[in-house]
């Protein structure tokens, strides 16, 4: 195998949150067990932190830290997308800078490497504005594609067909579809129709991903970071997965057929009741393998004080937040829930996922 021009794979999605970075972390963790030295760019970012003081994809990032890959974190985010940058670009910037800016840093995360994968953003036409589509960098990288879809049978066709018809105008080849978050008892009906369809057009189908909840909850700490509440107690519960929302709007005696395992409950500080009925079903709950995952006190209300150093001696995260229940209610429900460098169980899981349901030795022969 050449060090000089490693195997690479673009993976490209036919929307937003269909799961390209679930199946990239996956083929990373799968196609390690047959390529030496693996690494990842993600050429162009549209949502960026800051790492080591620069402006760098998230999705990057986490790369790098549950993985643990060699490369310069702004190599493998040589472009990540900030307020004003497509403006900026339209007014009189050069495709050229940036072009060469992500060749550069694929030279240098791909130096030494077996295989690189190299994550999109968004569709095939995403970054077309800056004259830097999906398509138009995979066919610059010289890399096959993998499409990601969504569940179903219709939408994931439709729009493969529509996503194929740019990456073909580019000149890049798509060698091959992964379906993602399909119904678990419609898998296998997904798969036979999916496939049928997509040969006809010459497409394989690599493989059909189960819906898993796991990677769509999201952690206390995540609410935590998105939504500027403040942590008042239950730093060790951080990681909790949340596995349902309560709003604790009704009697006490009520929400206790409501708290689940793994329950976020959201409550005006002032409901008392409701704090201290979660508490006891946590504290009585365990033997039965029942806990809260978290408590958010909401309306910008503190609860007495005897009631919160009460609380404060259980171990589960307490929450405070100025916005009133409706909001913060909203605001958890559209969260985006990204894999994050902390989601050890996450990453596992995917790695998992990619194993099971997707045709492996079809890619590596294909790259």
């Amino acid at each position: 195998m050449s060090q000089n021009k490693p195997k690479r794979i673009f993976v490209a999605a036919t929307r937003q949150n269909d799961g390209k970075t679930t199946v990239s972390l996956g083929l990373i963790f799968a196609l390690k067990k047959r390529f030496k030295n693996v690494g990842f760019i993600k050429p162009v970012g549209q949502r960026y932190v800051i790492e080591k003081g620069e402006k760098v994809d998230e999705d990057s990032v986490l790369v790098e830290r549950i993985c643990g890959l060699d490369c310069r974190i702004k190599d493998m985010s040589p472009i990540a997308i900030e307020r004003g940058f497509t403006q900026r670009y339209i007014s009189g910037a050069k495709n050229g800078k940036l072009e060469r800016r992500i060749m550069e840093s694929f030279e240098r995360c791909s130096k030494g490497k077996d295989l690189i994968i190299i994550e999109g953003t968004g569709h095939a036409g995403v970054g077309s504005v800056f004259d830097l589509s999906n398509a138009t960098v995979a066919r610059m990288l010289d890399a096959p594609v993998i499409l990601v879809a969504g569940g179903g049978i219709g939408r994931p066709i439709d729009e493969v067909i529509l996503n194929k018809a740019l990456f073909d105008a580019e000149g890049a080849k798509i060698m091959g579809v992964i379906v993602n978050k399909a119904r678990e008892d419609r898998l296998k009906k997904v798969e036979k129709f999916v496939r049928k369809v997509l040969g006809r057009k010459g497409i394989y189908l690599l493989g059909v991903i189960p819906y898993q909840p796991l990677l769509s909850r999201a952690t206390i700490k995540q609410i935590l970071d998105e939504t500027d509440s403040e942590l008042l107690a239950g730093e060790r519960g951080l990681d909790n997965v949340i596995g349902n929302v309560l709003v604790g709007a009704m009697a006490a005696h009520d929400a206790l057929k409501y708290i689940t395992n793994n329950s976020l409950v959201i409550t005006p500080g002032d409901r008392e009741d409701i704090i201290l009925t979660a508490m006891s079903r946590h504290l009585v709950g365990k033997k039965k393998g029942i806990k809260i995952a978290g408590i958010v006190l909401s309306g910008g209300i503190m609860p007495n004080s005897s009631i919160l150093e009460l609380v404060k001696e259980t171990d589960i995260p307490i929450l405070f937040t100025s916005d009133d229940t409706y909001r913060i209610t909203s605001r958890i429900h559209d969260l985006t829930v990204k894999i994050r460098p902390e989601d050890k169980e996450k990453a596992k899981a995917v790695s998992l996922l990619l194993e099971k349901y997707v045709d492996l030795d079809r890619i590596v022969a294909a790259i």
